[in-house]
C-alpha cells in the first residue's frame, strides 16, 4: 500500500526576500503520516521546510516544496510515477499568488499612462493589461516607498489535478472556514467534496482550533458525518483507520 500526503502551507514570493504565506503548521498531516508509517505503509510526504516533518522511517519519502506552482509540479510527477491507494491533501494551498508589484510612484505612472492612452474610464480589461504587460526587475522591493501596490492572481485548484491523473485513488480533502456555524461548515465541505471529486473531506473551523483542541468533522462521499473528533491525534487516527479499512475491503474483493 502506498499513500500520498501533503501537509503544511504554501508560500508565494513577492520578491526575493518577501512572501505571502499562511499559518499552517502541518502537524495534522504529520500525525496522519505517522499512523500509516506505524502500519508499514509507504508514504510519499509533500511538505514545506517550515512545516512539521515525521521522524525518519524506511517507509517515508519526503519532498519539500514552497509555492503552489512547485506543489503542482511535484504532485504531477508523483501521480504519474506511482499508483496510490489514497491521496490525503491536507496542505493549505494559497488561493492567490503575486502577479505584479508597484511602488506608489510606479503605480501612479502606469495608471496615468494607461488613462491617457485610452482617454476614457478604465475597465477590468485595462487593469489586466496593466498587470500583464508591466514587468519588474526588482529582486528586492525598496522599503523607501510609502505605499506598495500588490496585484494577486488566482491560483489553479491543485486538488482537482489528483482525480484527473488517478481517478481510482481515494481522495481526502480538507475544508477550513473561520467562525461559522456547524451547519454552514458542513454544507460548504460537502460542496467542496463534490467539486473536487473527493471521497472524504475533513471540515474544520479555525475558531475551534487551538494548541490543545482541533474540532473536525470527517464526511464521506454520501455527505454523512463519519465522526466528530476534538484533537489532532484523534482526527489522524480516524482518517488513517478509515483509509486502511477501505483499502483492506477493496483488496478482499
Amino acid at each position: 500500500m502506498r499513500v500520498l500526503i501533503t501537509a503544511g502551507g504554501t508560500s508565494e514570493k513577492i520578491d526575493n526576500v518577501r512572501s505571502i504565506t499562511n499559518h499552517s503548521t502541518g502537524r495534522l498531516g504529520c500525525l496522519i503520516a505517522e499512523k500509516f508509517l506505524n502500519r508499514q505503509v509507504t508514504v510519499d510526504y509533500v511538505t514545506t521546510a517550515q512545516a512539521k516533518h515525521p521522524v525518519e522511517n524506511k517507509y517515508l519519502h519526503s519532498y519539500e516544496i514552497a509555492s503552489t506552482q512547485e506543489l503542482t509540479q511535484q504532485l504531477q510527477q508523483l501521480l504519474q510515477k506511482n499508483q496510490y491507494s489514497a491521496v490525503i491533501h491536507s496542505m493549505a494551498v494559497s488561493d492567490f499568488t503575486p502577479a505584479q508589484t508597484f511602488s506608489q510612484e510606479n503605480f501612479l505612472e502606469e495608471i496615468n499612462h494607461l488613462f491617457k492612452e485610452k482617454n476614457r474610464p478604465l475597465d477590468k480589461e485595462d487593469l489586466a493589461q496593466l498587470t500583464t504587460t508591466t514587468t519588474s526587475d526588482e529582486k528586492k522591493i525598496s522599503s523607501d516607498t510609502e505605499q506598495l501596490y500588490l496585484v494577486l492572481e488566482k491560483t489553479p485548484k491543485v486538488i482537482q489535478l489528483i482525480k484527473q491523473i488517478q481517478p481510482e485513488t481515494l481522495l481526502v480533502g480538507f475544508k477550513l472556514l473561520v467562525d461559522v456555524s456547524k451547519q454552514s461548515l458542513i454544507a460548504t465541505a460537502r460542496e467542496s467534496m463534490k467539486n473536487n471529486q473527493a471521497d472524504y473531506i475533513l471540515a474544520n473551523d479555525l475558531a475551534k482550533i487551538t494548541e490543545e483542541q482541533h474540532i473536525g468533522y470527517f464526511i464521506d462521499r454520501k455527505g454523512q458525518i463519519l465522526g466528530e473528533k476534538h484533537t489532532k491525534e484523534d482526527l489522524a487516527i480516524l482518517i488513517a483507520e478509515t483509509i486502511l479499512s477501505q483499502n483492506a475491503s477493496s483488496y478482499r474483493r
